[in-house]
Parts: structure tokens; C-alpha cells; sequence
């Protein structure tokens, strides 16, 4: 069965949640961060479950977990400031 995916795609939109639950002001838009995440852990899923075949639900809900999370974080906003590391050079 498909159900893999779908239960891939609801790890992902908890994942989501709990990010913009526990950081809201690194998120443009809680929404698109939601979709996101399901939408990450779906394909994730699909994917795995497309090279694994059926039968292994704890690799394919990991790879789902994993796609999705990786999504989430295209859609963090940057921090404000200068980048850790960086120094401002004095003339």
C-alpha cells in the first residue's frame, strides 16, 4: 500500500509544526513552511518507497523525516546581523 507516504508526509507536517511552534519569527509564513514540510516528507517518502520497495516502513518513514526537514530549511529566513565568523574590517 501507499500509506507509507501519507504517514511520511504527516511525520513531516509535526516536524513542521514543532519548528514554527518553537521558532515563528525564522518563518516568512507559517503556511508555506507547513506545506513544506509535508510536501518534503512525501516526496521523501515516495522515494524511498519507490528504490525500497514495500515492506520497510522504519527506512522509509526516515528518508521521509529526513526530505522533509532538508526542505523545511530552504525556507528559514536568514538571521539578522553578520554571519557568525565574519569580521567588519576597519580602515
Amino acid at each position: 500500500m501507499l500509506w507509507e507516504p501519507t504517514v511520511s508526509a504527516l511525520l513531516g507536517l509535526v516536524i513542521a509544526a514543532v519548528a514554527v511552534g518553537r521558532r515563528p519569527a525564522r518563518f516568512l509564513d507559517s503556511r508555506l513552511a507547513l506545506a513544506t514540510g509535508a510536501g518534503g516528507a512525501l516526496l521523501g517518502g515516495l522515494i524511498a518507497r519507490t528504490v525500497l520497495g514495500p515492506g520497510s516502513l522504519p527506512v522509509v518513514l526516515l528518508a521521509g523525516a529526513v526530505f522533509g526537514a532538508a526542505l523545511l530549511s530552504l525556507v528559514v529566513r536568514a538571521g539578522h546581523g553578520p554571519a557568525h565568523g565574519h569580521r567588519a574590517v576597519s580602515a
